[in-house]
């Protein structure tokens, strides 16, 4: 574990090749899985209000969902998680026409319509975030149906925690990230075997 301000990381980020590969994953990241995508309650109350602006991009059963249920559950830990189709996908997930799960929400975004572009849970993953009362751990969660990540990770030479420099920026902050990716080169000029 590297310790970055009051955060442990863990050292997959550092020697962990990664770099989404939808072509090969086709977004089942949006439809495994045994909850909905992490959400803080400010970012579910922003989902409800973009709801109108993203009505058109939403599955039907997913439509009837969030109807009959709302945006969001708290799962079995209490966690705070978006609702999920028949147990399965994001009720935020759609397919697009190659017949990839891709978020509606960062759709609308990529289109113009919101300045949201999804759930920092999402956009950090393979990265999963636990707090603790003195410090917050940063996971890098390894799962199957991202081999084909880690393949493309190490064919361009891409660590983990340069990949996902963005979504990291956007949850801690540039000082916290920049602190990262000095520790990380460091660590690796030290340590410069491959895992």
């Amino acid at each position: 574990m590297l310790q970055i301000q009051n955060t442990l990381v863990s050292l997959d980020l550092v020697e962990r090749f990664f770099c989404c590969d939808l072509a090969a994953c086709k977004g089942q990241c949006c439809l495994e899985g045994d909850a909905g995508a992490p959400v803080t309650p400010q970012e579910d109350a922003r989902i409800k209000e973009l709801l109108p602006l993203i009505d058109d991009l939403l599955l039907p059963a997913a439509k009837r969902q969030i109807a009959e249920c709302g945006t969001s559950y708290r799962d079995p830990e209490g966690e705070l998680v978006t609702q999920l189709v028949e147990n399965r996908n994001c009720v935020f997930a759609t397919l697009d026409e190659d017949g990839t799960w891709i978020c509606a929400l960062e759709k609308a975004c990529r289109q113009g319509r919101t300045d949201f572009l999804k759930p920092v849970s999402c956009h950090l993953y393979p990265v999963r975030i636990k707090e603790f009362p003195t410090f917050t751990a940063v996971n890098y969660d390894r799962w199957k149906i991202c081999h084909g990540a880690e393949v493309m990770g190490r064919a361009r030479g891409i660590r983990a925690y340069r990949f996902l420099e963005g979504p990291l920026r956007r949850r801690f902050g540039d000082e916290w990230y920049d602190e990262l990716a000095l520790t990380c080169e460091e660590y690796l000029r030290q340590y410069p075997s491959e895992p």
